[in-house]
């Protein structure tokens, strides 16, 4: 049979699924289960979905809202985002202008597909979540990434996001709270950043999807800062709502003069195609997007207890360095390769084929600012941590140098 598969295709990676597949592979071969630091799904440890959301969820399909909703979302849900981001951020969003989208990858999907082309560029911090690289690849551009300063704690160098804008530039992504690195970015650089935009009239994406999940310093948004320069937002409910599975993002358009208009009517295009989102999850995310976040002290208190054991115990380790996340729930280690490893790919296969224990390559979040680095999550229980990385440490005594 002829199958002619693109390239565009059969060249896709998704670094922190990817490294599933070895993972399985030595679960087969082991007998053994892996200890999984990989993916950022709270529900995968001892986490849960707030009791009202079930609640609503169940509700909506008793109700019998189980048809198609619009294409950009049921007017319920949007009304809730838009009252979210009110409340919670102190910035208006009109939500006739927010599409509901099958989680925030959705959103990365239509918006590399509205305005990525052939040899285009798009600027995107380094390190930054994959699904950004793989989409603008997919659409036959090219991401540009900005380097973001580690010893700065991930903060990001806007000289050099500066000097990166050609005339093939086609956007500037910012990602605050960050995936991978933790980092929430000072306001003084999130106004320099959109300045940025503004001069040189680009379209500015902000993702926010981890706004609520801060330990000491709190998120600025971008649109507060941006004032009259256009920002499209990215944000859902996957993990401030601990509900990853539901698959429900949104994106807004906040500009002054309508600049963003084409962009949001080329995304809604592409929303039409793929029918709508799940209606009654979108009923049940307007629950929580509308509800007082009662279960985020007691979530932020055990993320901070997590967080600050993990920290520590990496500093421990030889030969690892990391600097302490200050949002969400990664943290994006320095590993010293020291000719014992060929690079962070070869580590991480070796740690998982040693020890049990699954992270991910610091080059799937980005060739050159992720290199010699990995992430882990630190969603387990304490226990679990611990025993990651008693792990951790009892390997990289024996390759100690």
């Amino acid at each position: 049979m002829k199958l002619p598969i693109t390239s565009r295709a059969a060249d896709l990676r998704y670094a922190i699924r990817d490294i599933v597949v070895a993972a399985k592979r030595y679960q087969r071969e082991k007998g053994e289960s892996p200890l999984y630091l990989n993916i950022g799904d709270p529900n995968k440890y001892d986490w849960s979905t707030p009791d009202f959301m079930i609640s609503a969820l169940c509700e909506a399909a008793q109700q019998g809202i189980n048809g198609y909703s619009p294409s950009e979302g049921l007017d319920e849900t949007r009304q809730a985002a838009a009252e979210k981001e009110r409340i919670v951020n102190d910035i208006y969003v009109d939500p006739d202008r927010i599409i509901i989208t099958t989680g925030v990858s959705e959103a990365i999907q239509f918006l590399a597909g509205a305005i990525v082309s052939n040899d285009s560029e798009f600027l995107v911090p380094g390190p930054a979540y994959p699904p950004y690289i793989s989409y603008i690849n997919f659409f036959g551009g090219r991401p540009v990434t900005y380097r973001t300063i580690e010893e700065e704690d991930w903060g990001p160098d806007v000289e050099d996001l500066r000097k990166k804008i050609t005339d093939k530039t086609v956007g500037i992504l910012v990602i605050n709270p960050n995936n991978p690195t933790g980092a929430v970015y000072d306001e003084k650089i999130l106004k320099q950043i959109a300045d940025i935009a503004g001069e040189f009239e680009l379209p500015l994406i902000t993702d926010e999807i981890y706004d609520q999940l801060t330990y000491d310093k709190d998120q600025t948004p971008m649109v507060k800062v941006a004032k009259d320069i256009p920002v499209v937002g990215f944000n859902g409910i996957s993990k401030v709502y601990i509900a990853p599975g539901w698959r429900i993002g949104y994106v807004y358009f906040h500009d002054q003069k309508g600049e963003l208009e084409p962009l949001r009517d080329a995304m809604v295009r592409q929303s039409r195609i793929r029918i709508c989102t799940n209606a009654p999850a979108q009923m049940a995310a307007a629950a929580a997007l509308r509800s007082d976040g009662a279960h985020l002290p007691g979530m932020m208190k055990k993320l901070r207890v997590r967080r600050d054991l993990i920290y520590k115990r990496l500093n421990e380790i030889d030969s690892i360095s990391t600097r302490l996340p200050q949002a969400a729930f990664y943290i994006m280690p320095r590993i010293e390769l020291k000719e014992r490893w060929n690079d962070d790919t070869e580590f991480v296969l070796d740690v998982l084929n040693n020890t049990g224990v699954v992270f991910v390559p610091g080059s799937g979040f980005c060739k050159t600012y992720g290199a010699s680095h990995f992430r882990s999550v630190f969603l387990p229980p304490p226990d679990m941590i611990e025993e990651a990385m008693n792990r951790l440490e009892r390997f990289m005594e024996k390759k100690r140098v």
